[in-house]
């Protein structure tokens, strides 16, 4: 069971640690970038937003889960509502990987985050 409390909690201080890029546009470019250890896609977001950073995570190899909706993921960062974000350190993105259990998949690795 994945521990919500924990994971935005995590998502919070990895926010104001500045280790967090948002919105569609600048995650994409972390991950473009290699900068992104861990992308999250809202479960509601666009089929087409889900495919778009799933294919960019597998070729980019990043590390890739669906978790929350829209609002929590945004109001876990201080802002408003948010489709997609990236973890840019790997402490955080582990320590997130942890939390949210095998939900987490890591693209070019036999492994999980």
């Amino acid at each position: 069971m994945v521990n919500e409390k924990k994971v935005l909690g995590t998502l919070g201080l990895a926010m104001k640690a500045g280790h967090i890029v948002s919105g569609e546009f600048m995650t994409e470019k972390a991950v473009r970038e290699g900068r992104a250890e861990l992308v999250i896609v809202a479960e509601d977001a666009s089929a087409n937003t889900k495919k778009k950073f799933s294919d960019s995570c597998r070729f980019h190899h990043a590390a890739y889960a669906e978790f929350g909706d829209k609002d929590r993921l945004g109001n876990a960062i201080g802002k408003e509502f948010r489709a997609s974000l990236a973890i840019t350190d790997k402490g955080f993105a582990a320590l997130i990987g942890k939390n949210l259990k095998l939900e987490v998949t890591k693209y070019g690795e036999n492994e999980n985050i």
